[in-house]
């Protein structure tokens, strides 16, 4: 793979530029520039550049709006929901995540229901926020079918990624952000870019056979991780996405979508826990003496370490020639 080096600076300005040469408003392009370079600064590629061509797709379709202006209503003091309007996730966050802060600080936990949104970003952005103003945070979102429930070889799950993150006074917070998939679409995505190959469990071909080709796993289905474990959580996240936000259940968006390669519409629940009200002023005292006997064992790291040590390099990131030269394009 040859690569081409940039600048944070220049990923986040060919973001912006990109989307605001198709359709977007400053806001809505500025929103999505900042998640894209904050992939790329971490190394959660799959989530970063790679993901332009399909922003665009659903800008050019008119899928999405661009120009949306979420709304958020306050319906009680714990429950916040932010109508999309049509719009990219990022914005609708950056609208309800601060409301949702000051609420869970005063109630104790509180909910962000996220609707009439296309996610197509990570998810530790919105529950690192919340860590970082010393909540824990949780969220979920659903896609549109890719995964067979265990026990079957027919696509009716997304990918639903869950993440969880906790905060630590004394350094950078506890963050996962993971596909209930046994993998990520887009990290599928890139092994075939890349011509890799994936591990055993990861899918099934189009005969509903076992697949290491991410080729064939992309005409297939993905499994979700761990067997009927990994089904279970993957169809919590449908429950608390689409049944608790009210949105579409990952069959539903495949149903109603445009077929455009951008993300669906959709629903995303965000869930901000205070531990300073439910477990006392000692909470952190007490979690960080689990979590240096755990860091005292060979081998283990917490969850979100490798992502934080990336992000303390502020230098140039090497970007795929090939997806920029599409980008570049997709910029005239």
């Amino acid at each position: 793979m040859t690569t081409v080096p940039m600048t944070l600076k220049d990923i986040y300005q060919l973001a912006k530029s990109v989307m605001i040469n198709n359709g977007c408003d400053q806001p809505n392009a500025e929103a999505l520039a900042d998640i894209i370079m904050r992939a790329e600064r971490d190394g959660s590629h799959s989530h970063g550049l790679f993901r332009v061509a399909g922003y665009v797709k659903a800008l050019r379709s008119g899928k999405v709006d661009g120009k949306a202006k979420p709304e958020i209503e306050k319906i009680t003091p714990a429950i916040i929901k932010v109508h999309g309007n049509g719009c990219f996730a990022p914005i609708a966050q950056s609208l309800g995540l601060p409301t949702l802060v000051e609420s869970t600080k005063k109630v104790g936990i509180g909910a962000l229901s996220l609707t009439g949104i296309h996610h197509f970003a990570a998810l530790w952005p919105e529950t690192e926020y919340l860590a970082d103003n010393g909540l824990v945070g949780i969220a979920c979102t659903a896609y549109m079918p890719s995964v067979a429930p265990a026990g079957s070889k027919t696509a009716l799950f997304g990918t639903n990624p869950i993440s969880f993150a906790w905060p630590r006074r004394e350094g950078t917070p506890i963050v996962y952000d993971m596909a209930t998939a046994s993998m990520a679409m887009g990290d599928v995505q890139i092994a075939l870019r890349d011509g890799q190959i994936l591990p055993e469990g990861t899918g099934l071909n189009a005969e509903g056979e076992p697949s290491i080709d991410p080729a064939e796993i992309i005409k297939g289905v993905l499994l979700p991780f761990g067997g009927y474990k990994g089904s279970a959580i993957s169809l919590m996240v449908e429950l608390l996405a689409a049944g608790l936000t009210g949105e579409q259940f990952s069959y539903e968006a495949k149903e109603n979508d445009n077929g455009d390669g951008g993300p669906p519409r959709g629903g995303e629940i965000i869930i901000g826990i205070s531990p300073d009200i439910i477990a006392g002023p000692k909470w952190n005292e007490h979690v960080k003496n689990f979590t240096d006997k755990m860091l005292a064992m060979e081998g283990v790291r917490l969850p979100g370490a490798r992502r934080h040590q990336n992000r303390l390099n502020t230098g140039i990131r090497e970007i795929d020639k090939n997806l920029l030269k599409t980008i570049h394009e997709l910029n005239s």
